[in-house]
């Protein structure tokens, strides 16, 4: 912290001593308020030039904003070579000369158009940096980037990211991509930052013609070239991000259906690419897509990305929320490869899971991957509120309770922004997430307006990328009270608020009980349930304050915590 004080004694210099050290107060005093409002963590972590490279917002990229991508390339499956040109339409947001791109080094980028003249461009490792004729606030221009190499083959996607290189049971080759957090620049040139999303994009896949490419979108051609090879040209008509842009290549079967809208009516087209030789597999997994799309219809609106239709392609990896091209990779099974879900429920895990992220993730998304909360905590509430709608309330918390056991607890749920930060450890940005979202609802005690501001968040933003803050920001003006303590507590400390109480018995069938929170942000105030059997209070605890219920007519040995309902730990204390 010292540097910083010393950068502001250098900035006052030139001022009065007085002023100075009013200056130097005033800085403090801001620097320890901005300090507070999200509790330190030490990460271990260490970040190089390339991590700021990718993960922050330079002056290289905010002077420019991506409109449209036209990606056209062909796979040699043989040779796991990919080629191909990438036309990028952008928009000047202010003069500049020089932009940034983002191609892996691994690629030989052998040329870079406008105006069908080359430019001189210089890489500093997966970053390229572009000079071009000077370019004015307002002015659309188009690069075309001509590039070429062997993609990163993913060790174990989709937590490893990159090619997925793979061979159906007849031994026909199957072919994906994951890349989420390793980056959409490990196999296409764009801005690889994940608050410019392009207003729409072509995909254009060439592969060998006795198999099929499925990408993002619409199929809007399909073209034989005569060379042992077919080009198919798929359009996304949405805004999407650079990860969720994929390609799949099998021998693939299509299946088809359509899902009419309980909000008005309309029909949505839904497909499903499977292997060939799972098709009659695929069309019994498929009949748990229509109540899916009504339960997130009533819970949040219709399926955000109408026109460009619902699929699912089956991968060799588990899954992957590839926009409007869901990557399905669980073999056909109930829950996650046949187990994670309670015995008596029969739903199949990724496609519940990955299709939410339809909503959190690709409509609603982040600007930058220490976020990355806003995509799989929400997401994996959904997994509850499916439960909830098709089955009841007590099922959904039952869902909860079952994933519990998986929250760690080990660093934040926001990790460091500007970094392309994906250093989690465990899952808590999931499991924890959802437990935050269950533990607002019961704080509130009011589901109209719980599923009132979920619902009104999602519609107000959705086809955008949104903040944690502003996620905050209209939690609390929607209920008119202040939430950022308890946001502040479960999202930037590694952890949960501990309950202390004391029971002090009040005769044979009474007895108080005093209790105040344990927590990391010191104005953390948040409700919580408890008691005995049937006499359950929602209380208003408080940090470094005793405060004491009655419970009449009870026994002291019956006293519990809702930790069903609230996420939080419990702890008996002594009196001193």
């Amino acid at each position: 912290m010292s540097k910083y004080f010393q950068s502001m004694r250098y900035i006052t210099n030139d001022l009065p001593k007085f002023g100075q050290n009013i200056c130097f107060l005033l800085f403090v005093f801001l620097f320890c308020s901005a300090a507070s409002a999200q509790p330190l963590f030490r990460w271990d972590k260490k970040f190089t030039r390339q991590d700021t490279l990718r993960g922050a917002l330079r002056p290289e990229r905010t002077c420019y904003d991506v409109t449209f991508y036209d990606l056209n390339l062909k796979v040699d499956i043989d040779k796991k070579f990919i080629s191909g040109i990438c036309q990028m339409d952008f928009l000047a947001k202010e003069d500049f000369e020089t932009l940034q791109i983002d191609l892996f080094a691994n690629f030989r980028l052998y040329k870079i158009l406008l105006d069908e003249k080359p430019l001189n461009f210089r890489r500093e490792g997966n970053a390229v940096f572009v000079k071009l004729p000077l370019q004015r606030k307002g002015q659309r221009n188009s690069l075309f980037i001509h590039y070429e190499g062997m993609p990163t083959t993913a060790v174990r996607a989709p937590w490893d990211g990159g090619f997925v290189w793979s061979k159906d049971k007849a031994g026909k080759p199957w072919v994906g991509v994951a890349c989420e957090g390793f980056g959409a620049s490990s196999w296409w040139p764009c801005k690889d930052h994940l608050s410019d999303e392009p207003d729409s994009m072509s995909i254009r896949v060439t592969c060998q013609s006795d198999l099929f490419c499925v990408a993002n979108g619409n199929l809007r051609k399909r073209e034989v070239l005569g060379d042992g090879n077919t080009r198919y040209d798929w359009f996304v008509s949405y805004p999407i991000n650079s990860y969720n842009v994929t390609l799949n290549i099998a021998d693939y079967y299509r299946l088809s259906d359509t899902y009419t809208s309980k909000k008005d009516s309309t029909k949505l087209d839904l497909e499903f690419y499977c292997l060939s030789q799972n098709i009659d597999k695929a069309k019994k997994q498929f009949e748990q897509v229509k109540p899916m799309l009504e339960a997130y219809e009533h819970y949040f609106d219709k399926y955000p990305f109408w026109n460009d239709g619902y699929c699912l392609v089956e991968t060799s990896y588990l899954g992957m929320e590839h926009q409007s091209a869901i990557a399905y990779g669980n073999e056909y099974k109930r829950g996650y490869l046949g187990g994670m879900i309670p015995n008596d429920m029969n739903w199949d895990y990724i496609i519940i899971h990955e299709t939410g992220h339809e909503y959190w993730g690709n409509s609603i998304s982040c600007n930058d991957h220490a976020e990355m909360w806003l995509h799989e905590s929400f997401t994996t509430y959904m997994e509850s509120l499916y439960v909830e709608y098709t089955m009841s309330y007590p099922d959904a918390v039952r869902y909860l309770v079952n994933q519990r056991g998986d929250i760690q607890n080990a660093n934040p749920i926001v990790g460091l922004m500007n970094v392309n930060f994906d250093d989690w450890q465990g899952s808590d940005m999931y499991y924890k997430g959802a437990w935050i979202l269950h533990t607002l609802r019961h704080v509130l005690n009011d589901d109209a307006q719980f599923f009132g501001l979920l619902k009104s968040f999602y519609q107000k933003n959705k086809i955008s990328n949104v903040t944690t803050k502003q996620f905050i920001d209209y939690v609390n003006q929607y209920t008119k009270k202040d939430f950022t303590p308890f946001f502040h507590q479960y999202l930037y400390s590694p952890n949960v608020p501990i309950l202390e109480y004391q029971i002090k018995k009040k005769g044979r069938r009474n007895f108080d009980v005093l209790y105040r929170w344990k927590a990391d942000i010191a104005n953390f105030d948040m409700p919580v349930s408890m008691g005995v059997p049937n006499q359950m209070e929602l209380v208003k605890p408080v940090t470094n304050q005793w405060q004491s219920i009655r419970f009449k007519k009870a026994k002291s040995k019956d006293f519990d915590v809702s930790t069903q309902l609230f996420l939080v730990e419990k702890q008996e204390v002594e009196e001193k």
